[in-house]
């Protein structure tokens, strides 16, 4: 791989400026060619296809475009790591190299098809043929962040019963660190220039092996990939998804909307589905290409530099990175390529929203899903109702449901939920593996329960309130977190905050929020900012939902993805922890 790699960087090569103005020019027919049934399936007018494979059904297609120049003259893949190193892959080259992978797990590995593996590497290229060569293997693939302990690894181990990991050197010792433990692991492969004991050479293995090989025939409904997701008690849940439920996936005209001239940048950590739909199966859906920056570390920054230098059109992240984003002045960066910005993950507070338009002329628009799906979005075109979520994509029944499955009127609270009977929806995961109680309990009546509160209004669109154990119910009154942290982030001295139930001897429960204050505002009287922030809540939202604790704090607990850990936040207010 280290010859690999040599032969494909380019040192301080782009794309010159004048192609950008090439950007949306193309008639959009490509992508309907490869999917011409999935109108027709969403219908009901023609049944899903009995077999589906993501690499020879789509990604080997548009080699095949490529080879007769149907294709804009762009790369697939384009990845840099912010030292002027580059690797520039067209869908041909792509596919050379990802059978190479193919044939080292298949060949050398033994792996067969139905066989899972655990990929836990950063946003280095070898990932992103990791992936391309379990679709062509048939492999399941188990994705996990770098940021995993060793005791994370041994019980993903543990739980999936996979048979090979492959990592980097940071990963390794933490493996070697439980190596006794694993009962099913036969294989370990190391991403590096050196040698490890016990471990294969990815690298030294990849250069020796053929590139040709047969794409395996997969069944729609055949296990694609499992995500570690974490509920609010218990072990992380290991989520199917299959063939048809992320690589056949109906709805990404939706949210997405590509073009084969679109450069498409998702930030995610490689760790979480976010990577795999944002940076691997919907822009390749579209033949649109792909764009990575290894980002060792999140700063801002680097992003608008990145987003600044090279011809990004598309630009997908998580509500913190905006949130970060939007703190910083725009005067010295031009987005001179940038269309379409996609936040996800969690509600994007409309005061981020609004900044972001203001300092950029582009419009940030939502998607809501969780591991399991991705179920509402705003499309383009659409009328934008700050703080709403959009409207479910025409896949899906989308409801708000009571606790007996009723389907509640627009503007009353309760659950989001999917109606999955009499017949489940492709594109939802298929289940939570050896965990048949948690699939069940997510079963409520017709419909599949998120766990999330929301509202639909009278036309359509979802709002969201918080997780279903997030909600506050203090006096009687039901508050939802997300309305009390966009009121304090409207206030100058608020970069970002969560609010969370705390105990109270009279009212059960009262609002409790946590802060972390603007560089400009750190040396002020705490106490006095206390009152301001009170008062400034009561101003902007219902008197009753203002926090009655403040604490400050200098960052909040997240996930990889820039999730708020509320949970963690509120057990230590009770105490649980």
């Amino acid at each position: 791989m280290k010859t690999l790699l040599k032969l494909q960087i380019l040192k301080s090569l782009w794309i010159p400026k004048s192609s950008c103005r090439l950007f949306h020019k193309q008639p959009r027919f490509l992508a309907p060619e490869l999917f011409s049934h999935d109108e027709s399936i969403r219908q009901g007018e023609q049944q899903v296809p009995e077999y589906f494979n993501f690499a020879s059904d789509v990604l080997d297609k548009w080699s095949q475009m490529e080879k007769v120049k149907s294709l804009p003259s762009k790369p697939a893949f384009w990845w840099v790591n912010g030292r002027g190193n580059e690797v520039r892959w067209s869908f041909e080259e792509l596919g050379f190299h990802s059978r190479k992978v193919a044939n080292v797990l298949s060949d050398i590995c033994g792996l067969q098809k139905g066989d899972r593996v655990m990929l836990i590497l950063p946003r280095i290229p070898e990932w992103w043929l990791v992936n391309v060569a379990c679709l062509r293997t048939g492999i399941v693939l188990i994705l996990g962040t770098s940021q995993l302990t060793a005791k994370d690894i041994l019980y993903r181990l543990q739980a999936s019963k996979a048979k090979c990991i492959i990592t980097n050197d940071m990963v390794a010792s933490a493996v070697d660190a439980v190596a006794s433990d694993f009962q099913f692991l036969k294989t370990k492969l190391i991403v590096s220039e050196g040698r490890r004991d016990g471990w294969l050479n990815f690298n030294e293995l990849y250069k020796a092996q053929p590139a040709d090989h047969i794409c395996v025939k997969t069944k729609i409904q055949d296990p694609m990939v499992i995500y570690f997701t974490s509920g609010t008690t218990g072990s992380p849940k290991m989520a199917e998804h299959t063939q048809g439920s992320l690589g056949d996936n109906l709805q990404l005209e939706y949210w997405l909307d590509l073009t084969p001239e679109d450069i498409m940048w998702c930030s995610s950590d490689t760790g979480w589905i976010v990577a795999s739909l944002g940076s691997v199966l919907d822009p390749w859906v579209f033949g649109s290409c792909v764009f990575v920056h290894s980002l060792p570390q999140v700063e801002s920054t680097t992003i608008l530099n990145t987003l600044s230098r090279f011809p990004i059109t598309a630009l997908f992240g998580a509500p913190t990175l905006f949130r970060m984003l939007v703190q910083h002045d725009f005067t010295s960066y031009k987005f001179m390529s940038l269309q379409h910005c996609v936040s996800g993950g969690e509600p994007l507070n409309p005061e981020v929203m609004e900044q972001w338009k203001r300092k950029t002329g582009l419009t940030i628009y939502e998607i809501y899903g969780q591991t399991e799906t991705v179920l509402c979005s705003v499309f383009k075109g659409m009328k934008i109702k700050p703080g709403s979520m959009g409207k479910a994509v025409p896949l899906y029944d989308v409801q708000i449901i009571d606790e007996n499955a009723n389907v509640l009127p627009p503007g009353q609270e309760g659950e989001i939920a999917i109606r999955i009977k009499p017949k489940r929806p492709l594109g939802l995961f298929s289940k939570y593996i050896d965990n048949p109680e948690k699939t069940a309990a997510s079963e409520r009546g017709n419909f599949f329960v998120m766990g999330d509160r929301g509202t639909m209004d009278e036309d359509g669109y979802f709002w969201f309130l918080g997780r279903a154990d997030d909600v506050i119910n203090s006096s009687g009154y039901r508050i939802g977190p997300f309305e009390v942290e966009s009121a304090l982030i409207e206030h100058p001295a608020v970069v970002e905050s969560a609010a969370v139930s705390s105990p109270d001897p009279l009212r059960g429960e009262v609002v409790k929020a946590f802060v972390v204050l603007s560089p400009a505002f750190s040396s002020c009287d705490l106490e006095k900012l206390t009152l301001e922030l009170q008062e400034h809540v009561k101003k902007v939202t219902a008197p009753y939902k203002y926090p009655r604790k403040i604490e400050f704090v200098q960052q909040l607990p997240k996930t990889i993805t820039g999730k708020i850990k509320r949970n963690e936040l509120r057990n230590k207010e009770w105490g649980r922890m």
